[in-house]
C-alpha cells in the first residue's frame, strides 16, 4: 500500500521547492498573478492594479511583508503599498491636480528610503546622492504618469522593459533581492500587455498602473547603486525608456504590432543599461 503520509510529504517538499526557485518567484508567480488581476479588474477600469498584484505575489515568495526592523528593501515595499493605495484615490476620485505632485512624492520616498544607508556615509557627496536619487524616482514617475497614462500600449510596453530592465541590472550589481523586485514589476507588466495582445483590446491603465510601478523601478534602481555595485550611468537609459516609448512612431492600427514594436524597441534600451552593468560590476551572481 502506498504510504500517504509519506507521500503528502513528498509532494510537500516538491512544491516548496518549486516556490523557492528564483524563477518562479520573480517570473512565473507574478505574471500569473497579475494575469488574474488584470483580467477581474477591467471592467472597473482597474486593470492596472495587476502591477501591484505581481509585486505582492513576489514579496510574498521571496520576503515577507513583515516591516520590523525597516530596511531598505522593506522601504521599498511600504511605498509601492502605499503608492498604489495614491494612485488609487485618484484614479477613483478624479483628483487630477493631486498628480502634479506624484514625481515630488517619489522623490521625497527615494530619500526616506535610502536615508540609513545616507546617515552610514562620512562622504560630503551624500547630499548629491540623495538628490540624485530623488530626481531619478522623480523623473521615472514624471514619465511614465505624464506621458504614457493615458496611453495603454505605449505604457505597458515601456513598464515592461523598465522593470525588466532594473530587476536584470540589480542582479549583475550583486543584488538579488532588489533584482527580484524589478522582475516582478516586468513580468506583470508583460501580462497586462500579454492580455491587450490577444484579446486585441486596450486595456485601462491610469496612475495604479504607472505611478506605483515607477516608484518601485526608481526606488529599487537607487538602492542597487547605493548598496550593491550598480553603476550610476545605467539608470540614465533605464530613465530614457518612457521617453522612447512615447517618441516612436507606431506603424499600424494592430495592438499585436504596436506591441512587438514597442517591446523591441525598449526591450533594447533596458538590455543596454544591463550591458553598462556587466562592463562596471562583472558577472550575474548565479
Amino acid at each position: 500500500m502506498i504510504n500517504l503520509q509519506k507521500f503528502d510529504t513528498s509532494m510537500g517538499h516538491k512544491l516548496q521547492e518549486l516556490l523557492n526557485h528564483p524563477a518562479v518567484q520573480a517570473g512565473m508567480a507574478p505574471f500569473l498573478a497579475a494575469l488574474v488581476a488584470a483580467e477581474l479588474f477591467n471592467r472597473l477600469k482597474l486593470s492596472g492594479l495587476a502591477i501591484i498584484a505581481g509585486f505582492a505575489a513576489t514579496v510574498y515568495l521571496a520576503s515577507d511583508f513583515n516591516f520590523d526592523p525597516l530596511t531598505a528593501a522593506r522601504k521599498i515595499v511600504l511605498s509601492g503599498l502605499i503608492g498604489t493605495l495614491i494612485a488609487l484615490l485618484i484614479d477613483i476620485l478624479r483628483i487630477r491636480w493631486f498628480g502634479s505632485l506624484l514625481p515630488v512624492i517619489g522623490g521625497a520616498a527615494a530619500i526616506w528610503t535610502a536615508q540609513r544607508i545616507f546617515q552610514q556615509q562620512e562622504s560630503p557627496l551624500v547630499l548629491q546622492w540623495g538628490a540624485a536619487c530623488a530626481a531619478y524616482a522623480g523623473i521615472l514617475i514624471w514619465g511614465m504618469d505624464k506621458l504614457l497614462e493615458k496611453e495603454p500600449i505605449r505604457a505597458a510596453g515601456a513598464a515592461t522593459a523598465l522593470g525588466l530592465g532594473t530587476g536584470a541590472a540589480a542582479l549583475v550589481g550583486a543584488s538579488a533581492l532588489l533584482g527580484q523586485f524589478g522582475l516582478a514589476l516586468g513580468s506583470a507588466a508583460a501580462a497586462h500587455m500579454m492580455l491587450q495582445m490577444f484579446t486585441k483590446q486596450a486595456l485601462s491603465t491610469g496612475r495604479v498602473f504607472t505611478f506605483p510601478l515607477a516608484l518601485i523601478a526608481g526606488l529599487t534602481g537607487c538602492i542597487a547603486v547605493l548598496s550593491a555595485q550598480l553603476p550610476w550611468f545605467a539608470l540614465i537609459m533605464l530613465a530614457a525608456i518612457p521617453l522612447a516609448a512615447l517618441l516612436v512612431p507606431l506603424p499600424s492600427n494592430s495592438i499585436r504590432i504596436n506591441s512587438l514594436v514597442l517591446l523591441m524597441l525598449t526591450l533594447s534600451i533596458a538590455a543596454g543599461s544591463v550591458y553598462l552593468a556587466w562592463r562596471s560590476a562583472g558577472d550575474v551572481p548565479f
